[in-house]
Parts: C-alpha cells; sequence; structure tokens
C-alpha cells in the first residue's frame, strides 16, 4: 500500500474522527487517502490558523488530540499560531504538514520552509517522515506525546514523496498506562504542612480539568473544609455558588480573590501551571509555603514558586489519601466573596452602549448548564473570566496561555463538532471577530447553529485601557467595522444587532432558539478594564 494510506490506517488505529485542514499540492496523496477512509471525516477550513484553532478547541473538550492538516511553506506556517497556543494551553493538537520531496530538501526550493525546525520552540515534540516504514512509530509517538500530561502539541511532517512511496508497514498498538501514586511519606509531609496551616487555600489549575479530577478535588475541600479559588482555566471546576468558591483569580494585582490569598499562609495549588497566572502575582514576597498536587513535575523554575512539597500522580487518588489524614477545620465564611461577584455582576445600571456586566448576565439567562461559551482574547475575556458564572469544567473555554485573538468563532466550531447536543456560543470583539470571521462559511456549510456575540466597541478595547491607565496617549488602537448584521446574511447567516436597552436577553434566547447561525451585534461601553 502507499504510505499515505497507511498514514490514514495510522490515524485511523488512534481513533481520529475529524481533521480540520486545508489541501494543498504537497498533501494530496494524503487527501487521497483520506478520501478512503470510512472513519475520519476531513472538514475543510478557509483558514490554517482557523484549523488549528477547531483542533485545540476540539481536543480540549474530547480529552484527545484534536488534528489539523496543511500543506507545505505558507499552509503550514499559517497554522503556526494554533499550534502555539494549543501547547502553551495544554491542549491535545496533533498538526500534519505535507513537504517538498524529501530527496531535494536540501535544495533551494518553491515554498520551501524548514518547517520541523521552525515549530521545534512551539511543540512538544516534532519530526519529519524520512521513510514509510517509520510511519507507524511517528504517528503512534505523535499522539502519546501530546497525551502525555502535560497535553500539549505535536506536528509530524510528510513529505510529498514519501507519501507516494509504497510499504509492507502496519499501525502499533496503544497501550494506556495509569498515573503513578506519590509515596505515604510525600502524603504525610503534605499533610504536615496543611495541618500546620493557619489559613490555607487551594489554587485550582487546568491541568485538574485536563486530568477529569475536578470532582475529587470539591470532594477533598468539603472534606477538611479548604477553599478554592480558579484560574480562568479552570473556570467551573468548582461552581461558583459553592460555600468553598473564593471566585477566579487572575485579574489585576488588586483584585479581592488576590487579597484574600495575601492574608493565606500556605497555598495548596492542584493542577496549577505557571503560564496560567503567574505565581509572582500571589506570592511576592516569597513568604508562602506551598504545597504542588499535579500530575506530572513542573517542567520550569520561578523563585516565586519554591514549593515545600511535590505530591505527583494521580490527581484524585492523591486528594484522596490526604483526606484521610488532614485535619478538618472550621468552615470558612466566603459569603463576603460571593456576594462581590453577584454585585459585580448584578449591580450595573443598564445604559446604552451596554456594559459588559450587563451582557454577560443576558448570556448566561439564555444558556443551559451544559452549554458551552467559547471566549475570544479582549477587554471581554477578562469580564468572562471574572464573572460569567460557570458551573461545570469545560463549558467556559478561554485561551489564556498564548492568548490570541480570533480563536472564538473557530473554536465554536471545535467545540460544536466534539459536542454537537449542546448548545454552544463564542463571544469576541470587533477586533478579534474579523480575525477569522470567514470561518462562518465553514460553520455554515456544515449547519452549525452556532450563536456568535460581538462585543463591538470600535477599537482594540484593552490595549486603549491600558494606554490610559498607564497616562499614554490614545494611539493606534481605533478602527472602523463593516455592517455586522449584513455581513453575517452575506454568509448566509441571521444577523441581530442591538439598538436600546432591554433588547439583549430576548435576543439572545431567540438566537438560541432558532437553531440557526447567528451573528449578534451589540455596542458595548468599557467603563474600566482590569
Amino acid at each position: 500500500m502507499k504510505a499515505s494510506d497507511l498514514m490514514v490506517k495510522c490515524l485511523e488505529n488512534e481513533e481520529v474522527e475529524y481533521i480540520f485542514g486545508l489541501p494543498g499540492e504537497e498533501n494530496l496523496e494524503l487527501m487521497e487517502s483520506l478520501f478512503g477512509s470510512k472513519s475520519i471525516e476531513f472538514i475543510t477550513t478557509r483558514h490554517e490558523q482557523g484549523a488549528a484553532f477547531m483542533a485545540d478547541i476540539y481536543g480540549r473538550i474530547k480529552h484527545k488530540a484534536g488534528v489539523c492538516l496543511a500543506t507545505l511553506g505558507p499552509g503550514a506556517l499559517n497554522l503556526a499560531t494554533g499550534v502555539a497556543s494549543a501547547n502553551l494551553d495544554h491542549s491535545p493538537l496533533v498538526a500534519i504538514t505535507g513537504q517538498a520531496d524529501f530527496h531535494e530538501i536540501h535544495t533551494e526550493q518553491h515554498q520551501f520552509i524548514d518547517i520541523v525546525r521552525t515549530f521545534g520552540p512551539i511543540t512538544k515534540w516534532n519530526t519529519r517522515i524520512s521513510s514509510a516504514q517509520s510511519i507507524p512509530e511517528i504517528v503512534r509517538k505523535a499522539f502519546r506525546v501530546s497525551m502525555t500530561e502535560k497535553y500539549g502539541a505535536t506536528h509530524i511532517e510528510l513529505p510529498n514523496d514519501i507519501a507516494a512511496e509504497e510499504t509492507n508497514g502496519r499501525p502499533m498498538k496503544i497501550v494506556i498506562t495509569r498515573d503513578d501514586f506519590a509515596p505515604q511519606e510525600v502524603i504525610k509531609k503534605a499533610a504536615e504542612l496543611i495541618n500546620e496551616a493557619k489559613n490555607p487555600v487551594i489554587l485550582c489549575g487546568n491541568g485538574t480539568v485536563r486530568t477529569q479530577k475536578c470532582t475529587e478535588l470539591v470532594e477533598f475541600a468539603q472534606a477538611v473544609k479548604i477553599p478554592i479559588a480558579k484560574t480562568f482555566m479552570s473556570k467551573g471546576a468548582i461552581t461558583g455558588e459553592h460555600p468553598l468558591s473564593m471566585g477566579t483569580m487572575g485579574i489585576a494585582m488588586g483584585d479581592y480573590v488576590l487579597e484574600e490569598f495575601r492574608k493565606s499562609d500556605l497555598v495548596i495549588t492542584v493542577g496549577y501551571d505557571l503560564v496560567e497566572y503567574g505565581p509572582g502575582f500571589w506570592n511576592p514576597d516569597h513568604d508562602k509555603k506551598i504545597v504542588r498536587i499535579h500530575s506530572v513535575p513542573e517542567d520550569f523554575v520561578d523563585s516565586h514558586f519554591e514549593y515545600d512539597v511535590d505530591v505527583v500522580g494521580d490527581i484524585g487518588y492523591n486528594l484522596a489519601a490526604l483526606s484521610k489524614i488532614v485535619n478538618v477545620r472550621n468552615q470558612p465564611n466566603l459569603k463576603h466573596l460571593r456576594e462581590k461577584v453577584v454585585n459585580e455582576r448584578e449591580s450595573a445600571k443598564e445604559t446604552f452602549p451596554l456594559k459588559p456586566q450587563n451582557i454577560l448576565v443576558a448570556i448566561r439567562k439564555a444558556m443551559a448548564q451544559e452549554d458551552i461559551l467559547v471566549s475570544d482574547v479582549g477587554a471581554h475575556k477578562i469580564w468572562i473570566s471574572r464573572l460569567f458564572a460557570t458551573h461545570k469544567p469545560n463549558k467556559v473555554i478561554i485561551s489564556n496561555g498564548l492568548a490570541s485573538m480570533g480563536i472564538a468563532l473557530p473554536g465554536a466550531i471545535g467545540a460544536k463538532t466534539a459536542k454537537p447536543e449542546v448548545n454552544v456560543l463564542s463571544v469576541s470583539g470587533d477586533g478579534g471577530f474579523l480575525m477569522n470571521c470567514q470561518e462562518l462559511e465553514t460553520a455554515k456549510r456544515r449547519e452549525m447553529p452556532l450563536v456568535n456575540i460581538i462585543f463591538n466597541d470600535g477599537g482594540y478595547g484593552m490595549i486603549e485601557g491600558k494606554q490610559i491607565r498607564q497616562k499614554k496617549h490614545v494611539f493606534g488602537v481605533k478602527f472602523g467595522n463593516p455592517d455586522f448584521v449584513k455581513l453575517a446574511q452575506s454568509f448566509g447567516a441571521k444577523g441581530y444587532r442591538i439598538e436600546r436597552v432591554g433588547e439583549v436577553e430576548e435576543t439572545l434566547k431567540e438566537a438560541v432558539r432558532s437553531g440557526e447561525l447567528c451573528v449578534i451585534d451589540i455596542p458595548v461601553k468599557y467603563q474600566s478594564n482590569q
């Protein structure tokens, strides 16, 4: 069989269901082999960046590697932002790119860029297939490395002439290994530190969501009565209404959750990754004792994160072991924190243009708890992270590592592909929406009833806010916009424009109920972007 046929068999062996991408001359052999696959559906996108974002969010929700495909040169380079975003957010992703003939790679060629070297810093692992016989080993390693904690992006380059080679290879067996457990002496040391602490707090991170150990974390906290704060990417790990929820941290230096951390003498980090929110914010004086609980050792060193004990292994098992020997404390009173969130969320007077709080309350009312909200990057992301009520993990998807604008619409397509049975809404600024608005065609072609909400302030509001706070000139941040309603209609979508106070909630509910692809243009006024 052809090497490209073997490649597809290996992808089928990894239980790949969808590949997001674009065809090109140097991946035609692979496209032909995908045409013959009975279990893999190829989803044609309008830009490679969108394909990578779709694979990222699909993988994050499914807890399995999303796959994206591009040709050589510009196609592969267009994947780079999405691949880097998945890698920094620890989303499982496998990128596949074509390349010029292997036997001519040493020469100067049309569209040739050394993509393997280029992708080195933005992936966990990547390689070029130099012989057809190596395909089973390379594909298996790419998926295993991507799906090994901490999850991340891997990349395979398949040169055009190698794809056409004949081979008698076969896919490799997939062996699932279980996580190790922390030694008993480590559990005992962690318990001693927690029991000695006067005011311990828990910082829940993305690793808790990735490893699907949120229930175990909440059970541990309830058993020992220690409160939990969440990072942006662990929203929903504990519902904001829970008496042990401190809210979401990751905002500015003066945030009220951060103030609570300053009162603590010990921080228990559970599944926390440094990229989520630098420890210099919550341990600026290097004075807190730290118990680190994670499935893997930390990759990086930070002087603000000198942990006293490292509990490595299955997070759920180690939390259960700790709960047996950690002393039960008095129930902390966190009512003041929950009241601050509710007041900030609901106390803003309705004016026009609308305040972000009012819009978020309306969005929450239009959504069921199982529905998914995908946030783009911009001023609105801070408000969503801080105030949007989230009751379950992976129901609010936020890009926070690379924090790349333009992720929301393609990310919503990835989310809807992963969870077709739930409603999916995306929230973008007017700047971020236009970066990948061409994927409206992809959503329409696939008959996806996505609701895309645009916070329209006529500029790059986050940067403008920083310029103002730093007493700089407001410069380079204002722009014009198309008519978003007509733009939506040109793609075959329904377009709505909010023109007065009181329209948002019913418009959102109507859009969700319609079962159609929708775009809602909402003028917004950010009174403060923290």
